[in-house]
């Protein structure tokens, strides 16, 4: 649990959930959700596994870099945090995700990075929420 909020980011869901539509309270975000193709859905809006994804891997490169600037390492401006966000039923009712995390830090050494990855992984609040919860498989692409 944090000690102090520095920041509250609040949105609202209507309409049918994933069928529905979904905006930030500021607006920054604002729109309509579609259930993939893949689960039976028109495919023609975001859906919630596409925004948790973005979300995670903008969070975790963001962890990644706060713990390099602890350590002193610098993470080459064009490095890349792809997060893969898969949903499914789970055995005992309802659904579950599962999450990939592919980094890319190109010019760094392999000990280094893999270190920045394990690093940002702990400091991330993402994997924090979701430790123990989740299948969470943080690599070097």
């Amino acid at each position: 649990m944090p000690t102090k909020i520095a920041y509250t980011a609040t949105a609202t869901a209507t309409g049918g959930g994933r069928d529905g539509h979904t905006r930030t309270e500021d607006g920054t975000i604002d729109l309509d959700l579609a259930v993939p193709k893949e689960m039976g859905g028109s495919g023609n809006g975001a859906n919630p596994e596409q925004l948790f994804a973005a979300g995670y891997a903008a969070c975790f490169m963001g962890a990644m870099r706060f713990y390099a600037g602890q350590k002193k390492v610098k993470v080459p401006d064009d490095a890349k945090v792809t997060v893969s966000v898969g949903i499914g039923p789970r055995e005992d009712t309802g659904f579950g995700l599962d999450v990939k995390i592919k980094v890319d830090l190109p010019g760094v050494e392999k000990d280094v990075a893999e270190d920045l990855i394990a690093g940002g992984h702990k400091v991330c609040p993402y994997s924090h929420a979701t430790s123990g919860t989740l299948s969470i498989t943080p690599e070097l692409a």
